[in-house]
């Protein structure tokens, strides 16, 4: 068996922009395969000009080249001309990304520059042998993507756990008005999966569950899941409402953004699967104090149970399916706008439940006040706005917060505008923009309409919101016409984007899966793999694994259903090799690059 052909690899990671790589052990870990003759790290050790790069290619006779680390296509071109030029094959320039291979550590990119080397696909090189699948499918989170998930492989005759946090399944999308750019209802597309999903024979729903521990591997997973109580028998009870009416506990409802009061015992929203009552435990006054159970003394069918406990429910599954979604940024965290100082700055979330006809006013415009308990919420009594202002990008594309954009905030602004137009005609509506990045099908024409609607979109980042007599004064500027802006309305919007969930850490260590530097859940492939993840047997859907909308969480729930449901009909699965030792020693098996 020859030596692999005379070989330089050129690493392009950047220190100042990755975490957990280190240069120098990466480039000595190369420079000893057999074969390398020549390593560099960035453009600070080889400047790729093809000049320079065919000198080195004759001080070290080298035959090919490895571009490997972040980025390296932005180098592909200067190293093929340098090849071509000295008469060697252009093709014998390969490239290993780890974004792409989803490597986060210097471990896995090692494996990754071993395989490089010996021209071995990564994937190919990891494979050890297969592991007989069981057919049952878990599925986390209840979201648009979890449930698309869930009934495209029950659907096939195969059973699935839905496991979701809350009292209800639905997630964000449930508390939306409309979708754009169609403007179709949102609760009209939802709800008949979400019916769909409770009456399924082959889906067992678990609400208020939590995966608390994971046991086995790829093929045959032991899933313990922590089940809150509910303290609501959901086979007995009716639905009346009578308990409801007569708590006198009130807090304010999660499901409406806290815009508006629930009672401690609730339905989540009235097309809520299950459709039954459950019991806040953090704000129930008997189960805090004993002092009250006004609620089960009225309950008409007696299914009420102070007593009821938390409970461990132990499950096997042969895949996993992780589509935990997101939350929204704290736009408190901004103090200079004035979220939570200012009664009528509202998050986008807050007004997709003001203007639903479902909201707290009917889906009037209404100012906030004080309701007799002095809580802010929504009323239906409340007054009209005459001027409201969107400003996009909060807390995303900043580095003090999120450097990425979150992809929807454009759109949905856009939405929420028209739907302002729509309900109060002649409102001056104001969006003030970075850029506008309307990318998907439909979206530029939708941009389009809501320019000729009359609303007065703006580019240029706002810096400062004030209240001035009843009134907002935003200090912003207008780019285009190279001014500074000092604009009085009534209320302002936050486009406020999408960030991973808190405890999206904690699950990602009790499976085994990995995340990006922002936090998301971290695909196997960033080109062709979007709903792999880094672990053989558990997918990834939705927003989970980086901002989305609504179609591409879709799309991406149905990929994850169609990856479980192959593994499925070939009842088994690949089992990776995780050591660098057995990777080494497989690509040197499946090697073909020999020098001739």
């Amino acid at each position: 068996m020859g030596e692999i052909k005379p070989t330089g690899v050129f690493l392009t990671i950047r220190k100042e922009s990755v975490n957990g790589f280190d240069n120098e052990i990466l480039a000595e870990y190369v420079r000893k395969i057999p074969g390398v003759r020549k390593v560099w790290i960035t453009e600070d050790e080889l400047n790729p000009r093809p000049e320079l790069i065919l000198k080195e290619i004759s001080q070290n006779n080298l035959k090919r080249f490895v571009l490997a680390g972040f980025e390296p296509g932005l180098y592909k071109t200067a190293f093929s001309n340098a090849m071509a030029e000295a008469g060697l094959d252009p093709k014998d320039v390969t490239m290993a990304s780890f974004s792409e291979s989803g490597i986060t550590d210097n471990e896995h990119a090692k494996a990754v520059l071993f395989c490089s080397v010996h021209d071995v696909p990564f994937a190919e090189a990891r494979r050890n042998g297969s592991a007989k699948v069981l057919p049952e499918t878990l599925v986390i989170g209840a979201g648009i993507a979890g449930i698309q998930a869930t009934l495209e492989i029950a659907d096939s005759g195969n059973k699935v756990y839905l496991v979701e946090r809350s009292g209800t399944i639905g997630g964000h999308m449930a508390m939306f008005d409309k979708t754009f750019p169609t403007l179709d209802c949102a609760a009209c597309i939802l709800t008949p999966k979400m019916v769909e999903v409770a009456q399924h024979p082959k889906i067992e729903l678990i609400t208020l569950g939590e995966v608390a521990a994971l046991r086995g591997s790829a093929g045959n997973y032991e899933v313990t899941i922590h089940q809150k109580a509910r303290y609501v028998d959901v086979t007995a009870c009716i639905g009346c409402g009578v308990c409801s009416e007569k708590c006198p506990q009130n807090v304010y409802s999660e499901f409406d953004a806290n815009t508006s009061m629930r009672k401690a015992i609730y339905i989540p929203f009235p097309q809520a699967v299950p459709n039954k009552y459950l019991i806040d435990p953090d704000h129930c006054r008997y189960l805090q104090e004993e002092k009250c159970g006004v609620c089960q003394k009225v309950c008409l069918t007696k299914c009420i149970d102070f007593n009821e406990q938390d409970k461990d429910v132990i499950i096997n599954v042969g895949n996993i399916i992780v589509a935990t979604g997101f939350k929204t940024f704290d736009a408190g965290r901004i103090s200079e706008f004035g979220y939570g100082r200012f009664p009528n700055v509202l998050t986008s979330l807050e007004f997709e439940r003001l203007v639903n006809a479902a909201g707290p006013t009917g889906g009037d415009i209404r100012f906030r006040t004080r309701d007799k308990k002095g809580n802010w919420v929504f009323k239906p009594e409340g007054d009209e706005p005459k001027s409201l202002a969107l400003i996009h990008c909060i807390g995303s594309r900043d580095r003090n917060y999120n450097d990425y954009c979150s992809r929807v905030c454009c759109m949905y602004s856009l939405k929420l505008a028209h739907l302002v137009k729509e309900k109060l005609p002649d409102a001056e509506v104001y969006e003030y923009f970075i850029d506008m990045r309307a990318f998907g099908k439909g979206y530029e024409e939708f941009y389009k309409r809501i320019q000729d609607e009359g609303v007065h979109i703006v580019r240029g980042r706002t810096a400062k919101i004030e209240q001035r007599n009843g009134h907002l004064s935003l200090r912003t500027e207008d780019i285009l016409n190279n001014r500074l802006l000092e604009q009085e309305v009534d209320m302002v919007i936050l486009a406020v984007g999408l960030e991973p969930k808190d405890d999206a850490g904690k699950l990602a260590g009790l499976l085994n899966i990995k995340q990006g530097n922002s936090g998301w859940f971290l695909e196997a492939n960033s080109s062709c793999d979007h709903s792999g993840s880094s672990k053989e047997g558990i997918m990834l859907a939705g927003v989970c694994q980086g901002p989305k909308d609504i179609p591409d969480s879709v799309a991406q729930g149905s990929a994850a259903a169609s990856k479980v449901l192959q593994n499925i009909m070939k009842g088994k699965v690949s089992i990776p090799n995780e050591g660098l030792h057995d990777i080494e020693l497989r690509a040197k098996e499946l090697s073909t690059l020999r020098e001739e």
